[in-house]
């Protein structure tokens, strides 16, 4: 880049063969014709003093409706045209609990924990991962002050989740382990962490290790209580999709394929995104059976919905199978995938 190219985004690059995210101009990717993927700039924007000083009759629940809308658009639309808007309430949100005092920065400042994870997590979905670290770490900062421990146990895990999905495994199993000391014992809190456990010792290749933690989240998620926001959505079927990926980094790719399967077939269609993550991992688990009609087929599904949301962890899968299925580029259904990846990501000259 030169040096005045300071309005960039991150986007998937082919770059020698495989598939980065990498910073890349705002006016490279608009001449590409991609221009879904010019949507999320750098740096975040900042508040002025005209949205600090607005007038708001309740600005705990006007920020928190504004979160909540903004989840379930991401739901639908991906995170690149959520991420911006979503920083500059951020901004707006922290200008406004600076110039708070009492009950109301208290509040103010726990909501702002909220935004910063999922910031973070935004960004890690368009595969900015310094972005996403930063906005991650800034939340389990404001979670210590707040003295609240289970956004604390929350966002451990998240950083645990984070590491391992960058390629971090020995540090996420680490991660996981604090997420564990600190959530409350008999939480859904606990059961978040112990699945960030077995995942890591699956990436890291102890099979065992990892089939057993996994048996130990079913076995406390049987008991666990009902914690309100947090862990809402874990059941039996989402421990088990889990270890379908796991089964998938330890090679047992029939059992991974058969999990993700189900999961496929049992999610609500609103979840667009999600159904992108595990149709790529689907198709990748059965690439590793042999399958490889069936895994470009479904891999195709995978990519009309990365172009829709711009996911990095959709199309980071994807760079999996296409390096999975170069082996046979000739054979049909394998060259359509192919081609229509390479539709979706960037070819610097």
């Amino acid at each position: 880049m030169n040096d005045d190219d300071t309005d960039t985004v991150v986007a998937p690059c082919r770059i020698h063969g495989r598939i980065l995210f990498v910073p890349v101009p705002r006016r490279v990717v608009l001449a590409s014709g991609l221009a879904g993927l010019a949507a999320t700039a750098l740096p975040a924007p900042t508040a002025t003093a005209e949205t600090v000083t607005a007038d708001m009759a309740s600005p705990v629940e006007h920020f928190a409706q504004l979160r909540r809308v903004m989840i379930q658009t991401d739901n639908l639309i991906g995170p690149r045209h959520v991420l911006p808007a979503l920083q500059q309430h951020l901004a707006r949100l922290a200008a406004r609990r600076r110039a708070s005092r009492g009950t109301d920065a208290a509040a103010l400042l726990a909501l702002e924990t909220r935004y910063e994870e999922l910031a973070g997590w935004l960004a890690q979905d368009i595969g900015d991962e310094r972005t996403a670290q930063g906005h991650t770490a800034k939340a389990l900062d404001a979670s210590h002050i707040t003295g609240d421990t289970d956004l604390t146990a929350y966002i451990l895990g998240r950083k645990a989740q984070l590491a391992g999905d960058t390629g971090h495994p020995a540090d996420a199993l680490g991660l996981a382990a604090a997420a564990r000391r600190t959530a409350r014992p008999g939480s859904r809190l606990e059961v978040i962490a112990v699945m960030h456990q077995a995942h890591a010792h699956a990436v890291l290749g102890d099979g065992t290790e990892a089939l057993n933690t996994y048996d130990t989240a079913l076995t406390l998620l049987g008991r666990a209580e009902s914690d309100g926001i947090w862990g809402s959505w874990l059941d039996e079927a989402y421990i088990s999709t889990a270890r379908a990926r796991s089964l998938a980094a330890l090679g047992e790719y029939g059992q991974a394929a058969a999990g993700f399967d189900t999961a496929i077939a049992a999610l609500p269609p609103t979840y667009r995104r999600d159904r992108g993550v595990y149709l790529a991992r689907a198709a990748r688990a059965h690439a590793g059976t042999g399958n490889i009609p069936l895994a470009a087929q479904i891999g195709l599904q995978a990519v009309g919905i990365a172009a829709e949301t711009g996911s990095a962890r959709i199309i980071g899968q994807l760079d999996r199978l296409d390096q999975a299925l170069a082996p046979a580029a000739r054979e049909d259904g394998v060259v359509e995938f192919r081609a229509a990846l390479d539709r979706i990501v960037l070819h610097p000259a």
